[in-house]
């Protein structure tokens, strides 16, 4: 072997181990020069004529897409559409609208208000400025809750709702469970905003039934006695013994056993009547004892809503500290102000809530702000309309839901309640012109796909869910806001505007109701509402019932029962007060008061516990049955 060849085979040696050493095809300097040097140049194996490498079923696949594409060329556009700019692109932040520029003749005068205002307001975007001012509305805030809720005894609260007397059953044989009926006192305090606290599903008062409306029954009569089943918050604001917009203190007193109870209108409120014998009544006493009654969640909205647009429109901090001050002040505004969980509020409950919704607020910077409120820094003044604007009627969700006529998204609200299809209507169109918008904005950027895949995926995983045996979904309006936030992340003036309408909305619902289940149980969405159970009938009717015979001597029957596997026995309501439980098949009138309606509903029982009630049967002064109409009460 010549040193020509020689020197060949050391220099392929030396690249050989150059390769090995690094293990990659990039160049090489040896002591003849550089060379590059694949791994397939060092590998023996037989020749079996041309080698293709492999394919993977991703480049196969898209192989396969692209030259279906170039078949179908009217697909291809629309795809190409859909699909927006490759490369994906960001969106150029919005221009201020509030740069004005005026004209006078021939000569032209611009007046910028957003960098007049950034240039006045210099001076206090120190962040010591801010810290200062953040601990002085700590205290303030702290003084503030302190008046609103600590400063009235805390077994004077009474929610919009409380009552003395349980629905159907529920007070016990002859209400012995929601005594005492008189000699009693209770002096009270009631939140503010009760007249528009409602029955979302029907309450039988005699042969009446009231929903969608506040439970009042009587407080007509010269001594204004209701009945003990009534809404005392919702009286006393009917009464006007405090304000709807303020709540306030007063003191009752219990009166027993009143008949007649008459409907009267006052103060924007309709009570119902009941013309029977109730054994639990009560009357507004003239003055009471307590002090510091006046409800400030509305001077403290005005307080907090003033705070959050000086944050933004004077302080001007980074955009990561005014969203946090913004999660900060909605959560505590909710829990301590607008719609406490209780009162006075359970601040135990509140700050084990607060924790896990800053990490939650934390993921809505991290999907979405962080796109969005930086590309306003040089517009503050649009930056508070947009965000606070939007911020505020989402934290006070529940107040613009009670303007509309729909609670819960079932086809008993929507088909029973006046304008609650109407308004489910107008709320889908709006809905569905935000969502095509938003996606002509999201296919712009070239990230169309990207979300529509993760929400398909979301889509998939409810479905799922809802096929769990038992459970049924219920989309809390905190899942809503989670769910859409992502879909924000763009910077335009709308996307300013939900975000901080969708912040507002989550904070309302874990402030308000914690982290609630996407799954509930029947019973859970039931609320109140009839089980749906069977029921019994009874013997007497308009045709055999014997006017001639006097209440002393008169019983009412039923008819036995047919499903001994369900049912044990009955319960029988006179008029609205469980008066029988037992197995007999009649029940005796004699104790009855003449001269005055009576209303007779009876259910099955299992274990002495009643099931759906009867729609009432009514014995008439006169002598006359109705027999009950169908269905539940």
């Amino acid at each position: 072997m010549d040193r020509k060849s020689i020197s060949r085979a050391s220099s392929s040696r030396e690249h050989q181990a150059y390769f090995l050493a690094d293990g990659g095809d990039t160049p090489k300097e040896t002591p003849t020069g550089t060379y590059y040097v694949t791994q397939e140049s060092y590998e023996l194996s037989a020749y079996h004529g041309p080698q293709r490498s492999p394919v993977s079923p991703r480049q196969s696949w898209r192989t396969r897409s692209e030259r279906f594409l170039e078949a179908h060329p009217r697909v291809r556009k629309v795809w190409l559409y859909l699909r927006g700019p490759r490369p994906k692109e960001d969106l150029s932040e919005p221009s201020p609208w509030l740069n004005l520029t005026l004209y006078a003749g021939q000569r032209a005068r611009s007046i910028g208000l957003e960098p007049a205002l950034t240039r006045i307001t210099r001076p206090f975007t120190s962040l010591w400025l801010f810290a200062l001012l953040a601990a002085g509305y700590i205290i303030g805030l702290a003084f503030f809750a302190r008046e609103q809720a600590f400063l009235t005894p805390a077994d004077s609260f009474i929610g919009c709702t409380s009552t003395f007397w349980a629905a159907n059953a529920g007070c016990g044989l002859d209400g012995t469970n929601c005594g005492p009926f008189d000699n009693a006192t209770y002096s009270f305090r009631c939140p503010a905003q009760c007249s528009s606290v409602i029955l979302e599903n029907p309450r039988t008062v005699g042969d009446e039934q009231a929903v969608f409306v506040p439970l009042i029954v009587g407080g007509g009569d010269d001594a204004g006695t209701y009945r003990g089943d009534t809404f005392i918050c919702a009286a006393a604001v009917q009464a006007g013994l405090i304000s709807d917009s303020t709540g306030g203190c007063a003191t009752l007193e219990l009166v027993g056993n009143f008949t007649d109870f008459l409907p009267f209108s006052a103060n924007g409120l309709t009570s119902i009547g009941f013309p029977s014998l109730f054994p639990l009544s009560f009357r507004f006493s003239a003055t009471t004892d307590l002090h510091h009654c006046k409800d400030l969640r509305n001077p403290a909205l005005a307080f907090n809503v003033l705070v959050t647009a000086f944050i933004f429109l004077v302080l001007r901090p980074k955009p990561i500290i005014a969203f946090w001050s913004l999660v900060c002040i909605g959560y505590w505004h909710i829990t301590l102000f607008s719609q406490p969980r209780d009162n006075p509020p359970p601040l135990d409950d509140a700050f084990a809530t607060f924790l896990p919704a800053l990490f939650v607020a934390y993921g809505f910077w991290r999907v979405a702000w962080r796109f969005t409120l930086p590309a306003f820094r040089k517009a503050p003044i649009e930056a508070t309309v947009w965000y606070i604007g939007g911020f505020w009627p989402g934290v006070l969700i529940n107040i613009i839901s009670n303007r509309i006529p729909i609670d819960r998204l079932v086809g008993s609200d929507i088909t029973k309640r006046p304008g609650a299809l109407t308004a489910l209507i107008i709320i889908v169109v709006i809905l569905f012109v935000i969502f095509i918008n938003q996606l002509r904005v999201i296919r712009k950027t070239g990230w169309l796909f990207h979300y529509l895949g993760w929400y398909i995926a979301c889509a998939l995983t409810v479905v799922v869910l809802s096929q769990l045996p038992g459970l049924q979904i219920r989309i809390h309006h905190y899942i809503i806001a989670s769910v859409l936030m992502p879909g924000t992340a763009f910077p335009t003036r709308l996307s300013a505007i939900y975000q901080g309408f969708l912040l507002g909305m989550f904070l309302n619902g874990v402030a308000a109701f914690d982290f609630a289940s996407i799954l509930e149980t029947v019973a859970d969405l039931r609320r109140d509402a009839a089980l749906g159970s069977a029921l019994p009938s009874f013997s007497t009717t308009a045709a055999t019932f014997n006017a001639s015979i006097s209440l002393v001597n008169q019983t009412i029957a039923w008819n036995p029962i047919t499903d001994t596997a369900d049912w044990d026995g009955f319960a029988l309501l006179v008029d609205d007060v469980e008066r029988y439980v037992g197995t007999a098949l009649n029940y005796s009138l004699a104790s009855l008061q003449a001269g005055i309606p009576h209303f007779f509903r009876l259910a099955f029982t299992s274990g002495g516990t009643p099931a759906d009630f009867t729609m009432p049967a009514t014995l008439w002064p006169n002598g006359t049955w109705d027999d009950p109409l169908p269905g539940p009460s």
